[in-house]
């Protein structure tokens, strides 16, 4: 593990727990940015149908990660809320169909479902606060319920819901399953077939550490064809190299989703962040990130006056912790904490902490020793 740690040079000062909004790359992402803008001032697209191979490779590198039964499946996105509106508006809705969401949400997951009420489609928020999330999910689904939007990983607290159950539940009645795995995938394994989901999505900024502007839109096979396109252009087709052809038609793979120029440069640093996390292994960096949220989890709840809002239930736990001091306002520990070189962001209930598995515990030791200052001034 020694050796992975070494892909992070941050500031020596610097505790970085801030990988729920935007996490850092690691230094062969820097890497490989760089050489390809040097490629790119001497060469110009001399080599670009390189460039096309490591694209590709990064597709399979994202179905290996989603365990996606094909590559087919994979089409790369702007980001999580394009995706997200690839399905709200490619689904052919009616009058009276209804969404069900939580009450806990990040707005790219409800903003799109709620765009909708124009053509008569309901919203239903469902708490997430009881003793059985899943099964007030599923209870919310009536005869009308064409579709289940979920977080996975809710922002703000982190819980964690059972999603392999929530997919066998809409199975059985037959509602379409969609997951918001932002704030889930490259911080632990996912797997699309054992949650038979019909959609996920996710940005590679947060815990897959690569730049803004490149996510990954999972879109099973069989529903590829019933989402209506309302982005159309060169890349998009099936035959998308055939620059002289008449006649076209969409791509059968989730291609069909790119209208247009890929974003190679995107392409090229995620392709190196999740390289990292290949060779760390996805059952590694999900047990690392589970520990350090462990600890951070037992030091909070050791300081009087913090309240940890974050579920304590290790089945519900992911990379998020959110804390509160009691007499302390929100915006004042969040500024003592930026002040003291804690990097993360005031959300939901308190201050939320998202480290990574590459944090070292004397991150988490010298962090709780500042709240612990902060706590008791």
């Amino acid at each position: 593990m020694s050796t992975f740690l070494d892909e992070f040079a941050q500031a020596p000062d610097l505790r970085y727990l801030n990988h729920a909004a935007v996490g850092p790359w690691p230094k062969r992402t820097a890497v490989a940015v760089r050489k390809f803008a040097e490629e790119n001032v001497l060469l110009g697209a001399r080599d670009y149908p390189d460039w096309m191979k490591v694209e590709q490779r990064l597709r399979e590198r994202l179905a290996r990660l989603l365990n996606a039964p094909s590559i087919d499946d994979i089409a790369l996105v702007k980001n999580t809320s394009e995706a997200l509106s690839f399905v709200a508006f490619g689904l052919d809705w009616k009058a009276g169909d209804n969404v069900v969401i939580s009450d806990e949400e990040f707005p790219s997951n409800r903003i799109v479902w709620e765009a909708l009420k124009p053509q008569g489609v309901d919203v239903i928020q469902v708490s997430l606060k009881g003793t059985d999330p899943e099964g007030a999910l599923l209870a919310a689904c009536g005869p009308r319920t064409r579709l289940l939007s979920i977080s996975s990983v809710q922002f703000a607290t982190g819980t964690r819901l059972d999603i392999d159950r929530l997919g066998h539940g809409l199975r059985q009645r037959n509602v379409l399953f969609c997951i918001d795995a932002i704030q889930h995938i490259g911080a632990l394994p996912f797997d699309v077939q054992a949650s038979q989901c019909d959609f996920a999505m996710a940005d590679g900024h947060k815990w897959m550490c690569s730049p803004e502007g490149l996510g990954v839109f999972y879109c099973r096979a069989e529903l590829r064809p019933q989402l209506k396109l309302h982005e159309f252009g060169w890349h998009m087709l099936e035959h998308s190299g055939d620059y002289g052809r008449d006649e076209w038609r969409p791509a059968s793979s989730a291609q069909r989703f790119e209208c247009g120029s890929p974003n190679t440069l995107g392409a090229m640093a995620l392709d190196a962040s999740l390289s990292l996390l290949e060779e760390v292994g996805m059952k590694e960096v999900g047990r690392s990130v589970l520990e350090r949220v462990g600890w951070l989890e037992q030091g909070l709840s050791a300081i009087g006056g913090v309240t940890v809002h974050s579920s304590l239930e290790i089945r519900r736990r992911s990379g998020i912790l959110t804390f509160s001091i009691d007499d302390k306002p929100t915006p004042q520990v969040w500024q003592s904490l930026m002040q003291n070189q804690v990097v993360c962001l005031p959300r939901g209930p308190g201050i939320r902490f998202s480290p990574h598995f590459y944090t070292e515990p004397r991150v988490i030791e010298e962090t709780l020793s500042i709240v612990q200052r902060i706590a008791t001034h």
